[in-house]
């Protein structure tokens, strides 16, 4: 399988030290990736990277991002612009402060296929229509209408999850999408982007930190700490029969659903204190 996302040795830090630490991954096409780890790994920062999108205050320092063979990191802002929606598109992690507050829904989904796939008005709201369609939203002509705030949590986060498909792109990165909902809605909504991915064959980097998601989700996964990647590999082996001790203790800490009785164990202190140590040698 080629890869359509091929992360080289990446690495990022701020004026306080290293935030990625030589990450390097790879994507295939129509494939599932999770990134997994607890705030302050790196997910976030990863996905952030390949759009263009990190902080004034991250700097990368070395590595490369190659998308379908073109190195994101070496092109103008121009160009990286001309990719962002049409071929990389972003599903963000919370919908309500993701969509503007002083606009219709049904202008914010044809805005895109406005300006970027020249579509006219009409053709444009006939997609947005259908999209709406497509993600089960209900009455979607009266959601056209409405305004962020009429939507409730998991409309809204359909909402984005329409207009990140809405012009095909070859890659959508998932920034921790559900974490903003309740538990039915969040298995609904990642039910429908697994549908939606499949349908449209789209490659899919997924940033979370819950190891139940992980599962329900992705095709492989790539466990980080502290910026640096610690394990890698199909999910169902990863979690079967986990390599890393860190992996291990983390499927340890998190609860099974199919298995309530279990305790719960945190993630021994000696252990951090280990990986502290080695990400810093």
């Amino acid at each position: 399988m080629s890869a359509v996302i091929d992360i080289r040795n990446l690495s990022a830090r701020t004026h306080v030290g290293p935030i990625l630490r030589g990450v390097s991954l790879s994507v295939g096409a129509g494939e599932v990736m999770a990134l997994v780890g607890e705030s302050g790994a790196g997910k976030s920062t990863i996905a952030k990277a390949v759009l263009g999108i990190l902080p004034a205050g991250i700097q990368v320092t070395g590595g490369n991002i190659l998308f379908e063979g073109t190195d994101l990191l070496a092109l103008p802002p121009s160009q990286l612009r001309g990719l962002l929606g049409v071929r990389i598109a972003l599903i963000p992690q919370d919908p309500l402060t993701s969509l503007n507050p002083a606009r219709r829904i049904g202008e914010q989904l044809t805005d895109g296929l406005r300006l970027r796939a020249r579509m006219s008005r009409a053709d444009a709201f006939a997609v947005a229509l259908k999209l709406l369609n497509d993600v089960q939203i209900r009455d979607p002509e009266l959601v056209l209408r409405r305004y962020p705030h009429e939507l409730s949590g998991g409309m809204r986060q359909r909402v984005l999850i329409a207009q990140a498909f809405s012009l095909n792109p070859h890659v959508i990165i998932a920034d921790e999408p559900t974490t903003a909902l309740d538990v039915t809605v969040q298995k609904q909504v990642l039910r429908l982007i697994r549908n939606m991915q499949r349908e449209h064959r789209t490659t899919l980097l997924f940033v979370t930190h819950d190891l139940g998601v992980v599962a329900q989700i992705s095709d492989r996964m790539t466990v980080l700490y502290g910026g640096k990647v610690l394990e890698q590999g199909a999910t169902a082996q990863v979690l079967r029969a986990p390599q890393h001790p860190y992996t291990r203790a983390l499927l340890a800490a998190s609860p099974r659903y199919d298995m309530p009785e279990q305790s719960l164990k945190p993630v021994p202190e000696a252990l951090i204190a280990e990986l502290k140590r080695e990400i810093s040698s």
